[in-house]
């Protein structure tokens, strides 16, 4: 049985959320001083950071794979219903991402974007803090093999990038008056934000609409495996790999009695377990004289 880590990740991710917020904070109060659209941007877009590391949280806390009465096939979609809401918010702040530099582009009267060496330096340590939150997750999700760690880790080094973009920005217009990198520097940040919510949207609604998990050639072949198994059909699967996956088949096998069919039928799980586990598996067991040519529910 694999070692329960859940207590160390929720303990990283509540040190990361912490981080995140000073360091959002931190960007929108001097994005707001400044009047720097790039920098704001790029606030709004760490939102996608405590948002990961909430969701992380939630799903330890309440997304449990576990079954109840109420959710007999556990409580893991949760999850992917508030990461669909995140989106949904991140869709709102690339529009006024977008209409902030529009507004900026046919107003040349704006007031100019004003930064001291004292809001740069304050930056820097924003970028010091995103880098610290990048490795400290990377080591301790590669040290316990946490999948929600390391992904979280390189979707902070993709900030980092964006930071040092509106960093030079910044810098351009502190040092050289190019008040028009501020503009400029907004759209990229604003289709960043777009994509990281095109990014939830495309991970989760899978999920939702119980996409097929593992391909069924893949399933037929790891049930083939097993002595005693004549064909499998009608397979089908939903659910995320590593996360939690359902799997249906019909089995057919060849046994003499009911205790060696459920032998072959345990020998298939614990091998498809092992391949793509946490899986819950239903097989519903044939004698050799059902066949069978379809193996998924293709026509």
């Amino acid at each position: 049985m694999a070692a329960d880590h859940r207590a160390e990740v929720q303990k990283v991710l509540l040190i990361t959320l912490l981080l995140n917020l000073f360091v959002m904070a931190l960007k929108g109060v001097v994005g707001w001083s400044t009047g720097s659209l790039s920098l704001l941007a790029d606030a709004l877009h760490g939102i996608t950071d405590s948002a990961n590391n909430v969701l992380g949280l939630v799903a330890s806390r309440f997304s449990s794979p576990m079954p109840d009465r109420d959710h007999p096939y556990g409580h893991q979609k949760f999850e992917a219903v508030g990461a669909l809401g995140i989106a949904a918010f991140l869709g709102i702040a690339c529009f006024e991402i977008l209409q902030g530099a529009v507004e900026r582009i046919l107003s040349p009267d704006h007031p100019p974007v004003k930064i001291t060496a004292s809001e740069l330096g304050l930056l820097f340590i924003v970028l010091g803090v995103n880098i610290f939150v990048a490795f400290y997750e990377r080591r301790v999700g590669n040290h316990i093999g946490s999948p929600i760690l390391i992904a979280d880790a390189r979707h902070t080094m993709s900030d980092i990038w964006v930071t040092i973009s509106v960093l030079g920005g910044l810098i351009g217009i502190w040092i050289w008056g190019f008040h028009w990198l501020d503009v400029v520097l907004a759209f990229p940040v604003a289709l960043l934000v777009f994509l990281s919510g095109w990014a939830v949207i495309r991970e989760n609604l899978p999920w939702l609409v119980d996409e097929m998990a593992i391909a069924p050639e893949a399933i037929h072949a790891t049930a083939m495996q097993v002595p005693g198994v004549i064909n499998c059909h009608a397979i089908a699967s939903r659910g995320v790999v590593g996360r939690q996956i359902f799997i249906e088949m019909h089995l057919i096998v060849n046994a003499p009695d009911v205790e060696t069919a459920h032998q072959i039928t345990e020998e298939v799980e614990t091998h498809l377990e092992e391949r793509f586990g946490p899986a819950r598996i239903l097989i519903h067991v044939e004698p050799p004289a059902c066949k069978s040519n379809h193996i998924s529910y293709e026509y």
